[in-house]
């Protein structure tokens, strides 16, 4: 009779991945078994709160009842049936999320970056279609220090030398400026220019939180000179910044918007790209698709995800316990805090070199039950589901302050 197997330890795990795993990515050494709201346990059974949320994957907590229920209950009736066939879901998914950001059309996909990359291929068809740009030569104006994902077309308007050593050549077609300059902007738009490409917030850069007033003049920049403005919400929407979308924060409307992440509840990924009805209204049949962009299951998770902003109550509860973020960081600074910024459960904070890296601060916090991850060699990232308790942030705060010391 053969032995039962040995439960596998996270070191196990750990070791086993190494000659097996593409080595993309350098996690922390914790084993995530079981999760609940706010909360995950190990494979040993030890317990942390989340304080990263999947980057925004899981605005809505692990397992939120309302969207299991949804998924067990389309999962018992259809998951697939391609493009090729309409289902019975997407309509009301579409309905729903074009009124929820006050757009007219949708285009359903998977994953972030192929949110992104449907916007850039929209824009650029829309400037061949409408604006009258000659062929092959719109631009799109991006921000240096940006995260839009990390397919070969995005990389080649990153700044991050890590993203793109070593993929090139490089998409061309795109011109980088500074982040939150208005006069930069303003210098790199001309006739060629279909779209400005800009994340209301920074997310992987640090939450670089951009001057008020920024987000409204590149809004009326490309209003004035007849460009598009999309808004890659991927991380900042869907309740996070404590506005269903951050460019609220400024009564800001642009004309193309890309989400993702939260958007799937955590479940199953989906993305979309909604945008005015002149503007999508460019694409036809057999120039843009996805096998499983708009599957029936997405769309039942994405409209339970819709159902829950619609009560406004997730985005309430992160403004209010943003402010708590807000003030038990600002009691940080000169305490192993060189500064942060923030918005609604959203912070980048950065640690002073002389305590420890953000990696390192983001070990010593994983030891004491609090998951986050460093960013750019000296930051950590905040972002709890929105689901957090006061109690539970306000604690969390508590560690870091001892992690720091």
């Amino acid at each position: 009779m053969t032995a039962p197997a040995r439960a596998r330890t996270s070191d196990d795990l750990i070791r086993a991945e190494e000659p097996v795993l593409a080595h993309n990515y350098h996690p922390l050494p914790v084993v995530v078994a079981r999760a609940e709201g706010s909360w995950v346990e190990d494979v040993e059974g030890r317990r942390y709160l989340d304080m990263l949320a999947g980057y925004s994957a899981l605005n809505f907590g692990h397992r939120h009842p309302a969207l299991i229920e949804a998924a067990h209950r389309q999962l018992d009736l259809l998951t697939l049936t391609s493009r090729a066939f309409h289902n019975d879901r997407l309509a009301e998914f579409a309905e729903r999320l074009a009124a929820l950001t006050g757009l007219d059309m949708v285009l359903p996909m998977n994953t972030g970056a192929e949110a992104v990359e449907s916007g850039i291929k929209l824009a650029r068809k829309w400037a061949y279609d409408v604006k009258g740009v000659p062929a092959d030569r719109a631009t799109i104006v991006v921000a240096a220090d940006n995260f839009h994902g990390r397919t070969t077309t995005i990389v080649s308007f990153s700044t991050d030398e890590t993203a793109r050593a070593g993929f090139g050549p490089f998409t061309p077609g795109f011109t980088i400026v500074p982040y939150n300059d208005l006069a930069a902007l303003e210098a790199a738009v001309d006739d060629t220019t279909a779209a400005v490409l800009i994340e209301p917030i920074q997310g992987e850069a640090g939450v670089i939180v951009p001057d008020d007033g920024y987000l409204a003049g590149v809004r009326e920049l490309t209003r004035r000179t007849g460009c598009l403005f999309i808004a890659d919400e991927i991380q900042s929407g869907l309740g996070r910044t404590g506005r269903t979308l951050a460019v609220e924060h400024e009564a800001v409307e642009p004309d193309v918007l890309l989400l993702g992440k939260a958007l799937g509840g955590g479940i199953v990924p989906v993305s979309a790209v909604v945008a005015r009805r002149e503007v999508m209204g460019v694409l036809h049949p057999g120039e843009h698709g996805s096998t499983f962009g708009g599957n029936p299951l997405a769309a039942a998770v994405g409209t339970a995800v819709i159902e829950l902003l619609e009560t406004g109550d997730f985005q309430r509860h992160a403004a209010e316990l943003g402010v708590v973020l807000r003030d038990g960081l600002t009691e940080l600074v000169g305490k192993g805090v060189l500064g942060f910024r923030s918005r609604g459960l959203w912070a980048g904070v950065d640690i002073d070199p002389a305590i420890g890296t953000g990696r390192e601060i983001s070990e010593r916090l994983m030891h004491e039950g609090i998951l986050v991850k460093d960013t750019h060699g000296s930051t950590i990232r905040l972002a709890p589901p929105l689901t957090i308790t006061g109690d539970e942030l306000v604690s969390a705060l508590g560690t870091l302050e001892r992690a720091l010391r």
